[in-house]
């Protein structure tokens, strides 16, 4: 492989180490070479490194920068170019443009925290970068709440790729030196001399616990604009004997084998090579809980965390190791370990090229590729919010690679959540941007054919398969339940757009065959499948343990759980309450309410309630879909309103008893062979007394078979996929 770097020549700090330590590692078994935008330190570190470098003379003409750049490309005709810091994503976007060569770049710091405290810096190199980021093909963040600050400012997750730093360990010693009881203790902190790092908060933690502990010293390695601030600071509180600025210092090693706690106190960052640094002399850490820095140290266990405002918990831990030597040499050596095995530079490189990889497979795809997929999401719903990471696991399972455009009302939420491109639902222009790129366009599960709710709904739905189609997309409906819709003229137009626009309708329920069977709906192929949550897998028990202790919901003692919605009919809240007080006092059931959809379904659990006499638990918090299904797991039986409760116990064998507000939850009971089913309508506390007893009867034994009948029913969803992708049959 040919890889070519850009890198802007000033560059200091993690940023360098991670450039040329990842560049000398990537040459042993590719072609690599490294452009400097600048003459200098860097370049010249480069050089003696070994690496091909081009260097720029005249750095702040940009035109002679660029010159250089595309000589340099036509040159060596790389297969892709790396780019690091604003400087070198501006030039990289310009070859780009120019050569049609794939890019990335790897985000070293928050970019919206960049040049903090010089707003005329943030504002000319903050723009320029970020005019380039949004124009980079891919991305490597050094860390996941890195990869989380990219998403919120628009980049297409799929688009970004997990590469933390890594530090050489190849010869590292596997030893540490105590100290005896009358050697100095040192700190040391080693970073640029700027306000992001928030040295102050250290001067001053450190002024604490030294009154406590006069054994304490502070050397501080590097530069910048805060320096003198900072030595008057020291000054003031007193503590400028015991403090040593050290300046710049060139080996880190010997920097970090005179100190014995490594602390970093920043504001922000992503995966700072400070603590790498100091892991491989054996130092202990303590750090502020930001960015990537819990990525790599665990608290209590390979280091101390704390907030980055916190002075008090500064303090007290920096106090705290420089009284107990076994916790020093216990964390230390913790983090050696973690370190070494994890975050190594052989490793780093492994997984560089391993990406650089997939963007030149991904670069050189045909040109329809991916899928559309329209749905009810963005909404809070987790029964939709669960069809949706159903289907975008499905569809990773097909081709982990395939990109992925999800229609949703909050964006930004779905996109962190699935890991996938957003636009917003109304976005028409990106909309149909996204079509004639894609191959396939889905309609994504739940019930969205239908004018129940509003006849605006159905036209929307209806305008985005016809859209699809005239896109050149495949069209597949996914899962879905059709109906009911009651208005005539309706039923004409739906009939006609699935006619016209639809290849494939997978149904998860039995009544929707029907409904399209009314509507002369026969030109698609209509197979009966299952919605596809019922493969979605639930949290592992200590995950579902934690969800309960979290709402204090005890774990081990017989529950009846209920999911119940606010609808019109529903005017006897009390012929619920009690059931349940009936459940407890037959059966010793304790009753759960848990909400499906939030807030809306935390108001009509509070009503029923009011009305009871039993202890109950009511949870109140948002879970994750896999954490919800789990906990539905849990219960000996669940009555339900909200299908996706009642399909999320059945998949996980729970017996379930309905309470009918829509046609689609009678077609869901009885597809799974049941006759536990009550319309709102006719809802009593004798009909729940009855099918309670019923279901006691068995022992409460679970619907094993059931669950089988989904997931087996389930797959014909991903087959007819496959299908129009022109794949083969899954085996």
């Amino acid at each position: 492989m040919k890889i070519m770097h850009f890198a802007g020549g000033g560059d200091i700090g993690g940023a360098k180490t991670h450039i040329l330590s990842l560049g000398k590692e990537l040459a042993e078994n590719n072609q690599f070479r490294l452009i400097s935008f600048r003459k200098g330190p860097f370049s010249e570190e480069a050089k003696a490194k070994g690496l091909d470098v081009v260097e720029v003379e005249n750095a702040w003409n940009l035109f002679s920068c660029l010159h250089v750049a595309l000589k340099a490309v036509d040159e060596f005709k790389p297969d892709i170019i790396h780019c690091h810091g604003a400087k070198a994503n501006m030039m990289g976007v310009m070859v780009k443009k120019l050569r049609h060569i794939p890019i990335c770049t790897t985000v070293h710091s928050d970019p919206t925290r960049d040049y903090m405290g010089s707003p005329v810096k943030q504002l000319v190199f903050g723009s320029i970068n970020g005019w380039a980021l949004k124009r980079m093909d891919y991305y490597m963040a050094v860390a996941g709440e890195m990869e989380r600050s990219l998403i919120s400012m628009g980049m297409d997750p799929q688009r970004i790729f997990i590469i933390h730093n890594g530090l050489d360990f190849s010869h590292a010693e596997d030893k540490y030196r105590d100290k005896s009881d009358d050697e100095e203790i040192v700190i040391g902190i080693a970073a640029r001399l700027t306000p992001i790092k928030n040295i102050p908060l250290l001067l001053r933690a450190f002024a604490s616990a030294h009154a406590r502990n006069p054994r304490l010293r502070l050397k501080i390695a590097g530069t910048g604009e805060d320096e003198l601030e900072l030595k008057k600071l020291a000054r003031s509180l007193h503590i400028d004997q015991q403090t040593d600025f050290v300046g710049w210092v060139s080996d880190m090693a010997s920097f970090f084998r005179g100190i014995d706690i490594n602390v970093l106190s920043s504001f922000s960052e992503t995966f700072p090579y400070s603590l790498l640094e100091g892991a491989y002399e054996h130092c202990a850490a303590v750090a502020s809980k930001v960015g990537g820095i819990p990525e790599l140290i665990q608290d209590g266990k390979s280091g101390l965390l704390f907030a980055p405002d916190d002075e008090n918990a500064l303090a007290e831990d920096i106090y705290r190791l420089s009284v107990d030597g076994q916790l020093r040499r216990t964390l230390a050596e913790n983090l050696f370990k973690r370190a070494k095995e994890e975050f190594s530079l052989a490793n780093m490189c492994r997984v560089q090229e391993r990406s650089y990889g997939l963007m030149l497979e991904r670069s050189q795809h045909q040109k329809r590729w991916g899928a559309v997929i329209c749905g009810a999401y963005g909404r809070g719903n987790s029964g939709d919010e669960a069809i949706l990471q159903a289907i975008v696991a499905q569809m990773r399972e097909i081709d982990p690679h395939m990109p992925l455009t999800v229609l949703s009302r909050d964006k930004l939420d779905t996109r962190q959540k699935n890991k996938t491109n957003a636009i917003y639902i109304f976005n028409i222009y990106s909309f149909f941007k996204n079509l004639r790129r894609s191959q396939i366009f889905i309609n994504g599960g739940g019930r969205l054919i239908q004018d129940v709710t509003s006849s605006r709904s159905l036209y929307f739905y209806l305008f985005t398969l016809w859209a699809a189609r005239i896109c050149g997309c495949r069209v597949i409906m996914y899962g879905c339940g059709i109906g009911p819709i009651k208005k005539g003229f309706n039923q004409r137009i739906a009939s006609s757009v699935l006619n016209k626009n639809v290849e494939i309708i997978t149904l998860r329920d039995s009544n929707s065959v029907a409904v399209l069977q009314e509507m002369s709906v026969s030109r698609p192929r209509i197979m009966l499948s299952a919605d596809p949550t019922v493969n979605l897998t639930k949290a592992s028990p200590e995950e579902i343990q934690q969800a309960f202790s979290k709402e204090q919901v005890p774990i081990d003692v017989p529950k009846i759980g209920f999911c119940l919605r606010s609808w019109p009919g529903f005017d006897h809240p009390e012929y619920v309450a009690a059931a349940a007080d009936y459940a407890y006092q037959q059966y010793g059931l304790y009753p759960v309410f848990i909400p499906i959809e939030l807030p809306k379904d935390i108001a009509i659990a509070q009503k029923v309630a009011s009305f009871m006499q039993a202890p109950f638990y009511a949870l109140q918090e948002r879970h994750v879909v896999e954490e919800l299904i789990g906990m539905l797991g849990e219960m000996s039986l669940v009555v339900g309103m909200r299908l996706h409760s009642l399909i999320f116990a059945t998949s996980c064998g729970t017996p379930v008893i309905g309470i009918s507000y829509d046609i689609k939850v009678d077609s869901f009971i009885h597809d799974i062979g049941s006759e536990c089913c009550i319309p709102l309508s006719r809802l009593t506390f004798d009909e729940l007394k009855k099918q309670i007893d019923m279901i006691a009867a068995t022992g409460f034994a679970r619907a094993e078979d059931a669950a089988s009948k989904l997931r087996l029913n389930e797959e014909i969803n991903v087959a007819s996929v496959r299908e129009l992708l022109d794949l083969p049959a899954n085996d």
